[in-house]
């Protein structure tokens, strides 16, 4: 196979898995010795096994930290910091591309970012959607307020007032709070709602602060 024709066959996809390039009367071997050599002249960038991106100048669409991520662990969504400063809920940037997973923690450093996938509960994989994020791209992030409770119930201590004032959550009125009570209750731990409880009075406090102003 021709670069040329790799290039054909990917056309405007931010990322491909190799099984893209086995169809029909192939040699898996050679395919792969090729994606090794492209790799190693800088044609490409390999993000974990089995898993590329074009490399510039080669790639049509640069591909979004989100979508990458959503491909590393299929079945995961973007959450935790990430999510939350995606939303403006938290002024901080967030290197490394958080999400959550039902699988085996783990952490890919590849020459596109850093990708950090947290394990929780089958069951508590849920509160998310599926968004547009440009160029043609989409990507499963959490709601504002799953994302909040996905990094406290992850976090050791996350439901002290301490550690959810130090988040310097801004841009409350963002946050629907019957939702995220709502989503503290599917946890079912005592944890999440003494958290969306002191998450309810921040915003509150927020609210009143703006009504005196």
């Amino acid at each position: 196979m021709e670069f040329e024709r790799l290039i054909e066959i990917v056309e405007d996809e931010p990322v491909f898995v190799t099984g893209l390039l086995l169809a029909g009367d192939v040699d898996p071997n050679h395919v792969r010795r090729q994606l090794t050599r492209w790799t190693n002249a800088g044609r490409l960038y390999q993000l974990r096994r089995g898993l590329y991106t074009l490399a510039p100048p080669y790639q049509k669409v640069k591909p979004h930290p989100f979508t990458i991520a959503n491909h590393m662990v299929r079945g995961s969504y973007v959450s935790c910091q990430s999510a939350l400063t995606y939303y403006g809920l938290i002024p901080e940037y967030v290197p490394v591309v958080v999400s959550v997973c039902s699988s085996r923690p783990r952490r890919w450093d590849t020459s596109l970012g850093s990708f950090l996938f947290r394990h929780v509960r089958r069951k508590y994989l849920r509160g998310y959607r599926l968004l547009e994020l440009g160029s043609g791209q989409q990507a499963l992030v959490a709601t504002p307020e799953k994302a909040l409770l996905d990094l406290i119930y992850l976090t050791p201590g996350g439901d002290s007032e301490m550690y959810i004032r130090s988040l310097r959550l801004q841009n409350l009125e963002n946050l629907d709070v019957h939702s995220l009570k709502n989503d503290s209750e599917m946890f079912g731990k005592p944890k999440l709602r003494r958290a969306a409880e002191l998450v309810a009075s921040l915003v509150q406090e927020a609210s009143a602060g703006e009504e005196r102003g």
